[in-house]
């Protein structure tokens, strides 16, 4: 490349000192403008419709994401929900005065709050032995989470979770 600029002369013909210009007849141009030769074609003509094309691809790129965020979300909350309900049963159940009746209490009440959560039934089982005083009341409690199946995989979503309540030695006996 020559230095000082001697071989882009031709580029100067006819611009004040300063302007750059892509071919001759640009003498309009203030100092510091760039300008295009007149029948140039611009840019702008060459990428007409790129935006449909992108919107086209990317939007069911973006609402395939969102379901995916929307799904992984009610499972989320889905085994908050178990969490809870897993307590709310193990609680019912060890301020009972018998076994029958503390499982029947911890089923009614795990049934309660998972109501809206659990697309299947809801199984509580104990899982401590006996039902003596000073002894814990432990319960699972488990159902199947919609979750995934809004995005039509049909994958069986079953949650469990696990709880523990120690059974009060003044409870009610009679």
């Amino acid at each position: 490349m020559p230095s000082g600029g001697e071989g882009l002369a031709f580029w100067d013909e006819g611009l004040p000192s300063g302007d750059v210009g892509l071919a001759s007849g640009d003498e309009g141009l203030a100092s510091g403008d760039v300008g295009l030769a007149s029948g140039d074609v611009g840019l702008a003509s060459c990428d007409e419709g790129l935006s449909t094309v992108e919107v086209v691809i990317l939007a069911p790129v973006m609402i395939l994401f969102i379901l995916v965020l929307v799904a992984f979300g009610q499972l989320v909350d889905g085994r908050g929900a178990l969490d809870g309900a897993a307590r709310d049963a193990a609680r019912a159940g060890s301020i009972q005065k018998d076994h029958a009746t503390a499982m029947a209490e911890a089923r009614k009440a795990a049934e309660a709050n998972l109501d809206d959560v659990c697309s299947g039934p809801v199984t509580v089982r104990q899982t401590s032995p006996g039902f003596e005083p000073d002894t814990f009341f432990t319960v699972e409690v488990s159902c199947e989470v919609r979750g995934l199946a809004m995005l039509g995989l049909d994958i069986p979503t079953t949650l469990s979770a696990s709880f523990s309540s120690p059974l009060d030695p003044f409870r009610r006996t009679a």
